[in-house]
């Protein structure tokens, strides 16, 4: 089983991230979960993949042409898949990947986090996503997610595409559990 991981690759975030970060990648690598994610060697990023690797378990990162020439790639990873644009990187994470769980971060891991829920909708990927709601982290967003459900945007069916737990016990136990989504979900992606 692989799990792709959306998360930060800021420095400057409270030690509660890094924390769950940390905690979340040696969790995976006991239970011999392997891990996609972008590949970066700093921020909640860098910290999740140490922590998986200094366990003994496998991190595949994967991440554009560009980004390697600035020099901001993990170079201890167990694999590095190099793609020519962000666009390919994201597919090739979700092809990889059994299950997503996104940590907090920015703009880039709302918008990972946003657009595979919406290839969820469309019954692109089924498999299960779980937000790991740190410090709260998230709020904001799950209720605008809500809204958007409220006033009807969204299915009401389309609020069991994600399930949220501020726990990173939970998130692996949730991976391993979690079925897969129906991919007749497509009939209900219009309103």
């Amino acid at each position: 089983m692989n799990v792709c991981v959306y998360c930060a690759s800021s420095t400057k975030i409270a030690e509660i991230y890094f924390a769950a970060a940390r905690q979340l990648g040696s969790l995976l690598a006991q239970e011999r979960i392997g891990i996609i994610n972008g590949a970066s060697n700093i921020g909640l990023m860098g910290a999740l993949s140490d922590a998986a690797l200094a366990e003994g378990g496998t991190v595949t990162g994967v991440i554009p042409h560009f980004m390697v020439e600035q020099g901001w790639n993990h170079t201890g990873l167990s694999q590095l898949i190099e793609v020519k644009d962000m666009h390919e990187r994201k597919q090739t994470m979700a092809r990889l990947s059994n299950a997503i769980i996104a940590l907090p971060g920015g703009c880039g891991t709302l918008e990972e986090l946003l657009e595979i829920i919406t290839w969820k909708q469309l019954g692109l990927y089924l498999n299960p996503i779980v937000i790991l709601n740190i410090n709260h982290y998230f709020d904001p967003l799950l209720a605008m997610l809500h809204k958007a459900v409220e006033e009807n945007f969204m299915r009401e069916q389309h609020a069991g595409m994600w399930t949220v737990t501020n726990s990173p016990a939970e998130a692996v136990r949730l991976i391993q559990t979690l079925p897969v989504w129906d991919a007749g979900i497509r009939r209900f992606a219009a309103i």
